[in-house]
């Protein structure tokens, strides 16, 4: 495998891409890893939260050169098979049920900015360097462009996308694709408090919270947003996370799930 896994007694899955050498960079064979890891920590109802993160100076460095030089004498309905495997992984990702952090150690570039842009919170150390450099080779950020402009808007990418510019985490910060910002040093440090500040969440809705921000961006009128929302409060009002919460929150104790 081209990964390291590690759940820890809270239900915290750091999950560490494996080719120092090659700074985390993709191929096939990481990418259907990928897909089998994500996919089994979905269903494992023991998980909390899911930290990505790259072993090595780097967090990914984007696509393999020895994928590309296979990738580069495929066939149109090659390369649209290998396309859609690398779709999945960033599907799986985005739509991940737990909260997903990237902890970002160094060089997010390509492919590896795309995962970026698929966690839920983002915390990189202030010397990584980022970008989507595909058109530098004459190619493009096709894939991840759903899950980066969801993050980061259309003046962002256009700005990005046709420079394949790299940026530094100044820069990500500004245009949402990093939340935070850390010292070397401090890294783990930073990352422990923002892992505990997602364990205070109550599972279940955690996970529906995410839900919520997908489905409301897609209601085309504000009546759409309206009955949805309606309907998702008054369900979780009544469901046992609802009546747990509130119960502590009356009773002035902590919540079963702290």
């Amino acid at each position: 495998m081209y990964y390291k896994l590690h759940i820890d007694k809270r239900g915290v899955a750091f999950v560490t891409l494996d080719r120092p050498e090659l700074h985390n960079a993709f191929n096939d064979e990481l990418i259907s890893d990928l897909i089998e890891c994500f996919k089994k920590l979905s269903t494992n109802e023991l998980i909390r939260v899911v930290v990505l993160t790259g072993s090595g100076k780097s967090f990914c460095a984007g696509a393999d050169l020895n994928w590309m030089k296979r990738m580069k004498d495929y066939s149109y309905e090659e390369n649209l098979a290998d396309a859609g495997k690398l779709a999945e992984l960033f599907t799986v990702i985005n739509s991940h049920p737990k909260p997903t952090i990237a902890r970002v150690n160094g060089a997010a570039l390509g492919g590896g900015a795309g995962l970026v842009a698929c966690c839920d919170y983002v915390i990189a150390v202030d010397t990584a360097m980022l970008g989507f450099t595909e058109v530098r080779l004459g190619l493009l950020p096709a894939v991840i462009s759903p899950f980066v402009i969801a993050k980061i808007g259309e003046s962002q990418a256009r700005a990005t996308f046709m420079s394949g510019v790299r940026f530094n985490v100044n820069r990500a910060l500004m245009m949402g694709l990093v939340h935070q910002i850390s010292s070397f040093d401090k890294l783990d440090e930073d990352l422990e408090v923002i892992i505990n500040e997602f364990l205070q969440a109550a599972p279940v809705a955690s996970s529906l919270a995410k839900v919520l921000i997908a489905e409301v961006v897609k209601k085309k009128s504000l009546e759409e947003a309206k009955n949805y929302t309606c309907e998702m409060i008054s369900k979780v009002r009544t469901a046992v996370e609802g009546q747990e919460g509130m119960s502590a929150l009356l009773e002035k104790r902590k919540a079963s799930w702290l």
